[in-house]
């Protein structure tokens, strides 16, 4: 089958500068900690989840970065910027690790602010970012799904996109069971390892009508063509504008690849994954791993004893 040509707008290449980061949703799955604080804010071990997010998009050389917020949100904004007060205190107790920690988040790159309104799904949250990207290519990164760091995703997507034009999407495989939870791709190979051509999508299919067991995760590389499919994609499943429903679009035409992806993701929007996260995290950071893994150890250890003690008092 011979793939379509890209469309004349697609044949320039032009370098991936620029970031998306919608943050405006409602974090009602965290309720009520997420009632005055945004949950993009909730703390990955000692930093915010939304920061992982910020430092992964800036290792890719994207150094100019939108976040989309809404109301309640304005605590992502004073993360992300300089904190006087704080800093000058930690300075002059000589607190020079502390003081870097604080500036570290300003220092990642140009971060920009804008806010969606009403809250009418990721599509508009991405179309929200229209006037800031322009005509050039952008990254969509979505705060609650982490990538590991030693990960290169992002940098693959980019890579990609450089020799492909068009738009760019993260997918990952899944069980059959769970493909309702994602927009689900459909593809074919195109040759590379690792990389296909993505012909379809649907968003949160049932398993028998999913296309296949590829699920978009929360990573996207996108050709600023998605803004003029955006602006006349009508409100789909959950009456929002589905950022999915534009991909079919663009899919149609032949212009949308996808990197498969099968390392180390974090989901901090779901509660248990959200936990799993934290564990795994502080256990592999060199100041917390060795104490709290034995901790962990022991208190595993102790679970088991407690099963055990309840099985045995059963039985007699």
């Amino acid at each position: 089958m011979t793939a379509p040509h890209p469309s004349p707008a697609l044949t320039s290449p032009r370098p991936v500068r620029k970031a998306v980061v919608p943050a405006a949703g409602l974090g009602t799955r965290f309720l009520p900690a997420t009632k005055a604080t945004p949950k993009e804010m909730l703390p990955v071990v000692d930093k915010p989840a939304i920061q992982y997010v910020v430092e992964e998009a800036a290792k890719a050389g994207l150094d100019d970065i939108l976040m989309v917020t809404g109301r309640h949100k304005r605590a992502i904004e004073d993360h992300f910027d300089n904190a006087f007060e704080l800093e000058q205190a930690l300075a002059a107790k000589g607190d020079t690790v502390r003081l870097d920690a604080v500036r570290d988040p300003a220092r990642l790159a140009d971060i920009h602010h804008i806010r969606q309104g009403d809250p009418l799904g990721l599509g508009h949250a991405v179309l929200c970012a229209k006037h800031h990207v322009g005509d050039q290519p952008f990254a969509v990164l979505l705060g609650d799904d982490l990538i590991d760091a030693r990960e290169t995703l992002l940098s693959r997507m980019l890579d990609v996109r450089d020799r492909h034009q068009g738009s760019v999407v993260a997918l990952m495989e899944v069980d059959p069971s769970q493909v309702h939870l994602y927009g689900c791709a459909a593809v074919e190979p195109t040759g590379e390892d690792g990389v296909v051509r993505v012909t379809g999508l649907v968003e949160k299919p049932s398993p028998e009508k999913a296309p296949s067991n590829y699920a978009v995760i929360g990573r996207y590389v996108l050709d600023p063509e998605v803004f003029d499919v955006l602006e006349r994609t009508a409100p789909g499943r959950g009456g929002e504008i589905q950022l999915t429903d534009a991909l079919q679009d663009l899919a149609a035409a032949g212009t949308v690849h996808g990197v498969v992806f099968d390392g180390l993701r974090y989901d901090t929007g779901d509660k248990a994954d959200y936990l799993r996260t934290v564990v795994r995290l502080a256990c592999e950071r060199p100041d917390l791993g060795p104490e709290f893994t034995a901790w962990l150890k022991e208190f595993v250890a102790g679970l088991e004893e407690d099963g055990a003690g309840r099985e045995e008092s059963r039985a007699a």
